[in-house]
């Protein structure tokens, strides 16, 4: 039996690619040093500047893969990979933009009615459009067949009940993709009957609540939803194709850079300790600098096949198995070797990533039923 690659063949770098990476570099350096922001660890998720996402806008950088008829740049999906690997690398505050431009855009280019990609892109690429993910339940996280928020046909629309939880940033954003049962659960085809509703978190019948982390942040909300009317202009792709767009959705949120380096900054500055002495050498840092370059490798390899329009959902699990450990790894590596000696930035930083590790293997799908999913991608199960 021939088994299938685990990994897309590998990408090649746009024309291009170093000079754009010099220039982010140049441009994120010069934001550092102005103050803007002061690099942290998992800032896709918990750095909310729509500033800075606005600077960004400025410079086209988001909304990079949009064509020009929707205000976009109609540059390529590895071009963007430039842009975000260095943005994370960097520890940028990122979150307020992360999800519109990461899964929002290309859904909407490949599942949105004309009306929507109108409504919608231009204002995700000017930075002023933050959406949500409206896919976990208190019931059901990674098993998004069991789904129980139900959409009732009313008249012009759908109403929508239900519970979302683990909702980043619903309390800022503008509106989220939620996934509901448009039908009866049929035991026999579980992924049947689902359908996506763009919904407007700042509408009647939604209510948004905070969940305040251990350590006293707020990144995640539970998100009731109370009959709230979503128009037929706001169906999402076809109504019963729920599953099939989502699927496809999450290879985009599965498969980026941000699996891999949400604790990039912290592993730099280890090197960093090391190179001034300040943290004994070891061989571990070595294991982990090979992990991040091969899964750079492996994540820009699923990008190219994105921009084949190739299936990627076997090798996005892959990547997000691999990449999220990797990001656990090095947190708990840089808080062992953390003492007196190296700073007070450092510290901190080492601190967060293991405050955030928790969330690393589960966000996205958990990794115990992801590595379901790439057996079954092999035949195994």
């Amino acid at each position: 039996m021939t088994l299938p690659r685990l990994v897309p063949r590998s990408a090649v770098d746009p024309p291009g690619a170093k000079a754009l990476r010099s220039e982010v570099r140049q441009f994120l350096a010069e934001q550092i040093a102005a103050g803007a922001f002061t690099p942290a660890v998992d800032a896709w998720l918990c750095g909310w500047d729509e500033d800075f996402t606005a600077a960004l806008a400025a410079r086209g950088w988001l909304g990079m893969t949009v064509p020009a008829a929707y205000g976009g740049h109609e540059r390529s999906f590895l071009e963007r990979f430039v842009v975000t690997e260095e943005l994370l690398a960097a520890g940028a505050p990122v979150a307020a933009h992360w999800i519109a431009d990461r899964q929002i855009v290309p859904s909407l280019l490949k599942y949105g009615n004309e009306f929507q990609r109108s409504e919608f892109l231009p204002k995700i690429v000017r930075g002023t459009c933050f959406f949500g993910i409206g896919m976990s339940e208190p019931d059901s996280g990674s098993d998004l067949a069991s789904v129980r928020t139900r959409a009732e046909r009313v008249g012009g629309g759908w109403a929508l009940t239900g519970t979302k939880v683990w909702t980043s940033g619903a309390h800022l954003a503008h509106a989220f993709i939620a996934l509901a049962r448009t039908e009866p659960v049929d035991p026999s085809h579980r992924h049947a009957g689902l359908s996506q509703f763009i919904v407007d978190l700042r509408g009647p019948g939604v209510d948004v609540r905070p969940i305040v982390s251990m350590n006293g942040s707020h990144h995640f909300n539970e998100v009731i939803l109370d009959g709230a009317f979503v128009p037929d202009a706001m169906v999402f792709g076809e109504i019963g194709q729920g599953w099939q767009q989502v699927t496809s959705e999450l290879g985009f949120e599965r498969s980026g850079p941000e699996r891999f380096l949400s604790t990039f900054v912290l592993l730099d500055a280890c090197a960093e300790q090391v190179s001034a002495q300040q943290i004994s050498r070891s061989a571990d840092l070595g294991r982990l600098v090979a992990r991040i370059a091969g899964l750079h490798q492996m994540s820009t390899a699923v990008a190219g096949a994105l921009e084949r329009h190739e299936s990627a959902d076997l090798a996005a699990a892959v990547v997000k198995v691999l990449g999220t450990n990797t990001e656990g790894d090095i947190a708990e590596f840089a808080h062992l070797a953390s003492d007196h000696t190296a700073g007070q930035h450092f510290s901190d930083m080492a601190c967060a990533a293991v405050d955030q590790r928790p969330g690393f293997t589960l966000r996205g799908g958990t990794n115990e039923v992801l590595r379901g999913v790439i057996a079954r991608g092999l035949g195994m199960r």
